[in-house]
């Protein structure tokens, strides 16, 4: 029913009723998320209270360690580091070796050796782990702190992560900069994706760096193996804490600007890069004290900032917290904190404070740490490869990307689900969907007439806290029980629901169709725009994986209550029920077909056709929320449909499809 004009730039047009059902949706996935995380980190918190022995510390820590390193996959194995110093600068006081070293087969790792010219070696070592800045190991911070160290005695090895300084991944030729923007961030996030989809995380190379470097400086007369320590600040404070459980060989650690709580950090900024979430993180157990506790009774210094992005509540929490684990090992004063009153940054307090804490924790002396001036060097000068990058210096030069890409060849082959074997209990298992089943609470919120059929607004709630807003067009006439449609479109249940639009030509064909919102989509959608840096969908996606959820399982959930609402109508012939997907709605279509086998048919429109072209993409878009970790180590999305045979399954890529002829 047409019920207003509506006039503009000349024209003349009729507004059409809405088809939003409710309101007050957006956030609605977070909300839900947060009642899980909460619950899970409030569990963590109550087993950590019980330690009070030695021997329950060790228990945790063996847990811990065990726990990390499944999350990201496991290691690989070592091979030769082919180590080899490029060049050398003299400075004042210490000089630079310039090296090169493979952590992998053609993963080239370029470094920067601060090597003292006073005193006597062996040196006590620090491995620098740098943050997020596009300059990576040679930023002039971060070479304040490598300079610093090595004025006082320190050898100190900083080296490139992965999509930084010389370690660009994703190059332009043209310009000799990053196609991707964030300054490492982007670029860690394009990889981070398909990592996850082979059971692993980008944050693997990253430590796998780090603990060969450590294997390089055993290689060196002038460092003493048992005085090498971590450092580093923000993306470096990430990398620091993370070796600092992982690498039981190092003997103090000083992270700057990363630890928190996640209690704190999940309302503010949210879920940081991906090296940062680990999937099952808060469903194991874990959170960011664990990184301490597992280097106890070993020295280490939380730095912060109170003003920092990374929560200063967080951090203190998880002080007391680790400090207290400290001292039932009889080693509190080895827990060290570090709190000044300014923003995020690896700031001259900060370094001062870390100059000070390594010269106690390997020097076994007292230091004012007072940082004096100096000049650095430029990137220029601190280069290590030929052309300042190794994606053009070595022809065999591998990424994170072409590594795990590898890998999943490798695990693709064995996969258990290949060619649809046992699909629905792997999709069940590796998505976590839920297991509750039949019509879920509803009720009409109102309905539209429109020529030849009706729309019912629905709200359906398959769960506490979740609303799934739905649409349901109902053609006038025809025999009582008709052929039904569940229709799920990525871009909202009312994109396609316009008059004239394809839903209509459906329903004039005599179909019965169920237009629905899963959550995370249409009505409920998160809020648009960035959140701490990164898009609402990541935020709502990293906190479903840092819980043991999928997006992709959650809304395979929803799909299928919808379903079960759909074949409960007296109006609805249930075996003739198709189920349409578009986008990744089309993913979610093919999921929700495998756990249910009443659907007919199933047409997948524009939608991603296998996670393994993903992994073997250079470069991709638009999958955050079909990320399911660890899928490529059973099934792929071919092996998926292959398993709905002998029902139809129509990938649809034409422009406009004639759905109603298919469902003749």
């Amino acid at each position: 029913m047409r019920t207003a004009l509506v006039f503009f730039a000349g024209a003349v047009s009729f507004a059409q009723p809405p088809l939003d059902v409710t309101s007050g949706l957006q956030g609605m996935v977070d909300r839900h998320l947060t009642e899980i995380a909460k619950k899970q980190w409030e569990a963590r918190s109550a087993r950590v209270a019980q330690i009070r022995t030695p021997a329950a510390v060790k228990e945790r820590q063996a847990y811990i360690r065990k726990t990390l390193i499944a999350e990201i996959g496991g290691f690989p194995e070592k091979t030769p580091l082919n180590a080899r110093i490029t060049g050398t600068l003299d400075r004042d006081g210490y000089k630079v070796e310039k090296l090169i070293f493979e952590s992998q087969p053609g993963f080239f790792v370029t470094a920067n050796i601060f090597v003292p010219k006073t005193g006597q070696p062996p040196y006590p070592a620090v491995l620098g782990t740098a943050g997020h800045s596009l300059d990576g190991k040679a930023a002039e911070l971060y070479q304040r702190v490598w300079v610093s160290l090595a004025k006082r005695g320190f050898l100190v090895l900083a080296y490139d992560p992965p999509g930084q300084g010389e370690r660009l991944e994703y190059l332009d030729p043209a310009t000799g900069k990053s196609k991707l923007p964030g300054g490492g961030t982007g670029e860690h996030s394009m990889a981070a994706a398909q990592c996850l989809l082979t059971g692993t995380n980008i944050a693997r190379w990253f430590i796998w760096d780090g603990i060969r470097a450590f294997d390089y400086l055993l290689t060196r007369p002038d460092v003493d193996p048992k005085r090498i320590a971590v450092a580093g600040n923000s993306g470096g404070g990430t990398q620091s804490s993370y070796l600092a459980a992982f690498e039981p060989r190092l003997a103090s650690a000083a992270p700057s600007c990363y630890l928190t709580s996640w209690e704190k950090l999940w309302p503010g900024p949210g879920p940081q890069d991906g090296e940062q979430v680990f999937a099952g993180f808060l469903k194991d157990g874990l959170d960011f004290p664990d990184f301490l506790i597992a280097f106890a009774p070993k020295p280490i210094q939380m730095a912060t900032a109170i003003k920092d992005f990374f929560p200063i509540d967080g951090a203190r929490a998880t002080y007391a917290e680790a400090k207290r684990i400290f001292e039932v090992l009889g080693a509190g004063d080895r827990m060290g904190y570090f709190e000044f009153d300014d923003n995020h940054g690896w700031t001259q307090p900060r370094r001062e404070a870390t100059y000070r804490w390594f010269a106690k924790s390997l020097q076994g002396r007292q230091d004012d740490g007072k940082e004096i001036e100096f000049k650095v060097d430029t990137p220029k000068e601190l280069q290590c490869s030929e052309t300042g990058q190794v994606a053009t210096t070595f022809r065999n030069a591998r990424t994170v990307q072409s590594i795990n890409a590898a890998l999943a060849e490798k695990i693709y082959a064995a996969r258990a689900g290949a060619g649809g074997k046992n699909s629905p209990r792997l999709v069940r298992a590796r998505l976590a969907v839920a297991e509750e089943r039949g019509a879920p609470a509803s009720d009409k919120r109102g309905a539209i007439e429109r020529q030849g059929y009706t729309i019912d607004k629905i709200e359906m709630r398959p769960e506490a806290g979740i609303t799934v807003p739905a649409l349901v067009f109902l053609p006038s006439g025809g025999p009582p029980r008709k052929p039904a449609v569940l229709y799920v479109n990525a871009a909202g249940k009312a994109a396609d629901a316009g008059e004239g639009g394809p839903i209509e030509a459906l329903v004039r064909a005599g179909n019965i169709v169920l237009a629905i919102d899963p959550r995370g989509w249409g009505e409920g959608a998160p809020p648009p725009g960035p959140r701490g840096g990164y898009t609402a969908t990541y935020q709502s996606a990293m906190r479903a994986i840092l819980v043991g959820k999928t997006l992709a399982g959650m809304q395979t959930g929803d799909v299928l209550r919808a379903f079960d609402w759909l074949a409960a109508r007296a109006d609805v012939d249930p075996k003739r029920i198709a189920l349409i997907g578009k986008g990744n709605g089309g993913v979610v279509a093919l999921y929700a077909a495998a756990l249910e086998p009443r659907i007919a048919k199933v047409a997948c429109e524009n939608s991603p056709a296998s996670y393994m072209d993903i992994v073997r993409a250079k470069m991709h878009e638009g999958i955050t929320g079909i990320v399911v970790p660890g899928v490529l180590r059973d099934f792929d999305l071919p092996d998926v449909a292959a398993s709905l045979k002998p029902r139809a399954v129509w990938r649809v890529s034409e422009e406009k499809p004639d759905y109603a002829a298919w469902l003749r």
